[in-house]
């Protein structure tokens, strides 16, 4: 089986090939789920991730494709992240992830890569042909949807003490300092064994990684719940990969400990699903990840109208 290497930023026929893959791959492991986007598979094949650096290959002609981020962040370089190993289901079984994979592996021990991660749908082919070859579930998750209605109601939550504030596109420079701060929160979220180390979170980094959605062509918002002091004491962030499509990804979501009990993290999240809805008439369903033990996420997603959808995980290989 041969493999190539994509050029990069990959030609117009390459990204087709990749679509073509990747939607055949979708209708017959998650038929249920709206096919990707070309906005989304364009921008993160073509513009370069902020944390890393990207190696893609095909197989044969267009039988699958794959795509690994070597990450280039400071104490994150032993590691790296198989972002895609997908192969047409009528070529499977005849060698051609496992043809990938091996090209894959290749490439993370010559760059002195002691472990490599991915997401991974449990239940189907994906799981089976990563146990296979070695990998194992560090991190249990389920993704979980919610609906939005084609009127939702856009009354702002109650939040006695804070002020809820909604940004489009990048966090505004006066707010960017305590926005990071925010995000630092995310430090006690659940990460299982995973080798990869959370980063620290300045105002520049998160500007880049905001900055690196809207150059993909994705559309992002942040509702945030703020002090008279300056605080963001929680903040909720959703992502329209295609700005014209019909779903969102609910990104992170976080409440300081210190201002935990107070329902800031259901105010940011209800005020976010009706701003959404509002900006975006065709949008009609929200899909988000959730560490299994992360028990007051799921409280609060439950509370919301979410419900769980399917079992996934992050799986990991020590090489």
């Amino acid at each position: 089986m041969m493999i190539h290497s994509l050029s990069l930023p990959p030609s117009d026929a390459e990204v087709d090939g990749w679509l073509a893959v990747l939607t055949a791959a979708a209708a017959a492991d998650l038929p249920h789920l709206p096919p990707p986007a070309r906005v989304e598979v364009a921008g993160r094949l073509r513009v370069t991730p902020a944390r890393g650096r990207p190696v893609l290959w095909t197989a044969g002609e267009g039988a699958g494709v794959a795509a690994l981020l070597l990450f280039t962040e400071e104490g994150n370089t032993h590691t790296a992240f198989l972002d895609v190993l997908a192969v047409r289901p009528e070529e499977r079984r005849r060698g051609v992830g496992t043809a990938l994979w091996e090209r894959v592996r290749e490439e993370l021990l010559a760059q002195g890569r002691t472990s490599v991660a991915a997401m991974v749908d449990l239940g189907g082919p994906g799981q089976a042909f990563a146990e296979a070859i070695g990998f194992e579930n560090v991190l249990p998750m389920a993704w979980y949807a919610q609906e939005i209605p084609a009127a939702a109601p856009d009354r702002a939550p109650r939040t006695p003490g804070y002020e809820l504030l909604t940004w489009h596109g990048l966090v505004p420079d006066d707010w960017a300092p305590a926005a990071a701060a925010a995000h630092a929160a995310m430090e006690d979220a659940p990460t299982g064994d995973m080798d990869e180390r959370i980063q620290t979170w300045t105002a520049q980094r998160l500007h880049t990684l905001q900055q690196l959605i809207l150059d993909r062509g994705g559309d992002l918002s942040t509702v945030a719940a703020v002090t008279p002091e300056g605080e963001v004491a929680a903040y909720t962030e959703i992502v329209l990969p295609d700005p014209d499509g019909t779903s969102a990804l609910q990104y992170d979501t976080v409440v300081l400990p210190a201002h935990r009990g107070h329902g800031l993290g259901r105010a940011v999240k209800r005020h976010m699903a009706a701003q959404a809805a509002a900006r975006h008439p065709r949008l009609r369903r929200v899909t988000t990840t959730v560490a299994d033990e992360n028990g007051p996420m799921r409280a609060v997603n439950e509370a919301l109208g979410y419900r769980r959808e399917r079992g996934v995980g992050i799986f990991q290989i020590k090489l």
